[in-house]
């Protein structure tokens, strides 16, 4: 009996000094990060927890004392200080990833610099993306009445065609938005694992945080998302964050009886019926500095530390990708994500089998999301006659008579399928916003 009691104390005096040891080891790292940030940045320790606005203490590379200063800081610059497993590239910085004035800000727009007012928009295109991607942007531009910054991830070869596209706009048009244009960055020590987890390039979305160091909230959306209201307006969800929240999403499924996470996941995942991150609010700051409780070890891990151990761990299990991911992490600390309802990430799922979003129901659907492909093939008219009413609208034509009106004809024809059926939700906000939009610009005259 002496011989037992004997072996648990030494086990318990080893425990202690090990979770001593770990925490010591913590506290102290996380002292030099800072102390190392504030010398980089010369600047005192400051932090914003301000809802839905840019933290940017100067634009684009400006404050770079010149341009070989700015690749002198490009080449040794680790995101992450103390985990070394993401490290940018040497010839991308991580403040704001510009790789040279091709990639900056346009410049002479007429939109000034208001972040108190300007929503931030992220999307990744890679492949066949690009008009999708256009045509996304074209719906938020048409309808929104702030002004917009555009954060566009994209291969290189693809540079060029959004930056004409964009640029071809009308001048008119373009007064209403900024963009910036940046390479594809995921960490080069394991860029094959991370490029081929679900959807090219789809997982670059979990390192905006990393990459967009400035940046203080944004809003990511997938390509195949259509806006039918302002983006302002998904925007003001910033302001009902509790203090706790870092991001916002909407469910997989109001229904759980065809749920996919509760059928077949074999990973955690959030809630019933896991979360879409097709739409995701994203406060940057809040993601940086968090510390996130998983089931990897007993010490909470920073967001760049969590990622690829999180992928290691469950790659073999997970189906969605990055989806699946940000599934696992939420449900360790579902205190941190605010859920919003489906109406702002109404897919296919919603109508098909019957509609199942009541909150679109009673008042419309405000952003469109047409997963799977819809937007190209014959499963679902009704989704399809949306994206194609706005990509081959005309800027300057009347949106009444150029738009809603051909839109409406349109989705008559599809009454035969289910979400068809459910089509006069498509038009119903979209309505609304049009009137807003021409309401506006006839005051401005």
């Amino acid at each position: 009996m002496r011989c037992y009691l004997q072996a648990f104390l030494l086990c318990m005096v080893f425990t202690f000094f090990s979770l001593l040891y770990v925490f010591n080891q913590l506290a102290s790292t996380l002292e030099d990060r800072d102390d190392w940030n504030l010398k980089e940045q010369g600047i005192p320790d400051r932090r914003s927890h301000d809802y839905g606005h840019l933290l940017r203490k100067r634009p684009g590379l400006t404050g770079l004392r010149d341009r070989e200063e700015e690749l002198d800081r490009c080449k040794s610059l680790s995101v992450s200080y103390w985990n070394p497993y993401w490290r940018l590239p040497a010839d991308v910085c991580g403040v704001n990833c510009l790789l040279d004035s091709s990639l900056r800000e346009r410049s002479g727009s007429a939109v000034k610099e208001h972040s108190d007012e300007r929503s931030h928009l992220a999307v990744v295109a890679c492949g066949p993306r690009l008009e999708e991607t256009l045509t996304m942007l074209k719906s938020a531009v048409l309808l929104s009445k702030k002004p917009l910054h555009f954060y566009v991830f994209a291969e290189d070869d693809l540079h060029d065609r959004f930056r004409n596209a964009l640029d071809s706009w009308p001048r008119t048009v373009q007064t209403k938005f900024n963009f910036t244009i940046y390479p594809i960055t995921f960490p080069k020590e394991n860029v094959k694992e991370w490029k081929k987890l679900f959807k090219p390039c789809a997982s670059q979305r979990l390192f905006l945080p990393l990459i967009l160091k400035e940046v203080d909230s944004l809003l990511y959306v997938d390509t195949d998302i259509i806006f039918l209201q302002p983006v302002e307006d998904i925007w003001a969800l910033f302001s009902q964050f509790k203090s706790s929240h870092l991001a916002a999403m909407a469910p997989e499924h109001e229904e759980p009886r065809i749920g996919w996470y509760n059928r077949f996941a074999r990973h955690p995942y959030y809630g019933k019926t896991g979360i879409n991150s097709g739409v995701m609010l994203m406060n940057m700051t809040r993601l940086r500095e968090k510390s996130f409780k998983n089931d990897m070890t007993i010490v909470a891990l920073k967001w760049e530390e969590i990622l690829m151990p999180l992928l290691q761990k469950y790659k073999l299990n997970i189906t969605w990708g990055d989806q699946d991911l940000l599934n696992i992490i939420f449900h360790h600390n579902p205190e941190s994500l605010y859920v919003f309802p489906c109406q702002w990430n109404y897919r296919p799922d919603h109508c098909i089998y019957g509609s199942n979003c009541q909150q679109a129901d009673q008042e419309g659907v405000f952003i469109l999301h047409g997963n799977r492909g819809v937007y190209h093939d014959d499963k679902q008219p009704a989704f399809r006659a949306v994206y194609e009413a706005i990509q081959k609208y005309t800027f300057g034509e009347d949106m009444e008579t150029s738009l809603l009106q051909p839109l409406e004809a349109s989705l008559q024809a599809t009454t035969n399928t289910y979400c068809g059926r459910a089509s006069h939700l498509f038009t119903k906000k979209l309505k609304q916003s049009i009137m807003s939009v021409q309401q506006d610009a006839a005051q401005r005259r």
